[in-house]
């Protein structure tokens, strides 16, 4: 197989999707509730993977019911932070080889020709716009652990994207 680590990271992401459709996972709900603003942290750290998000959204819903929304939201921010610094991290040193090699593939080719300050700033826009989306974090993170953006800049982007995301959720949980 040419891209091992990329393939697995594919496949796991859509056996994560699949699985996280069912109502298996609504122990979590309950579980996070009984922990307060502790749980809304783990919420977060679950809010970061595709495979934990929906129970996660679940749970903040839940909580909203019962928590300071304020600081349930930062809270959770940080855990999802948490969650998303650790994906950083792993793909940053894990899949370095792989991603250079997958750039040389011919159907990228065009991407080769673009001006570097281009490349960086699509990596960027598509990573934030995949992290502030309701899919999983794993891809936007992915992406701009690949590109050439720091951890500090990485670390402030993915607590207010996930932050404001986790805040709508905590609204949306209040008004319901």
């Amino acid at each position: 197989m040419k891209y091992p680590k990329l393939s697995l990271l594919f496949v796991i992401c859509l056996l994560t999707i699949l699985l996280a459709r069912g109502d298996n996972f609504i122990f979590l709900q309950n579980f996070l509730a009984r922990f307060g603003l502790f749980g809304a942290f783990v919420a977060g750290i679950f809010y970061a993977y595709g495979f934990t998000a929906p129970p996660a959204t679940a749970a903040l819903l839940a909580l909203a019911q019962q928590q300071n929304i304020i600081l349930a939201g930062l809270l959770a921010g940080f855990g999802a932070l948490f969650g998303d610094l650790l994906i950083f991290n792993f793909v940053r040193h894990t899949f370095k080889k792989e991603t250079e090699k997958l750039a040389e593939e011919k159907i990228l080719h065009h991407f080769h020709h673009l001006p570097l300050w281009l490349k960086k700033h699509l990596a960027l826009i598509i990573g934030c716009l995949l992290i502030a989306s309701p899919l999983s974090d794993e891809i936007g993170v992915a992406v701009l652990a690949l590109s050439e953006i720091d951890r500090k800049n990485f670390s402030f982007l993915s607590f207010f994207l996930n932050t404001l995301g986790i805040f709508i959720i905590l609204l949306i949980g209040r008004a319901l």
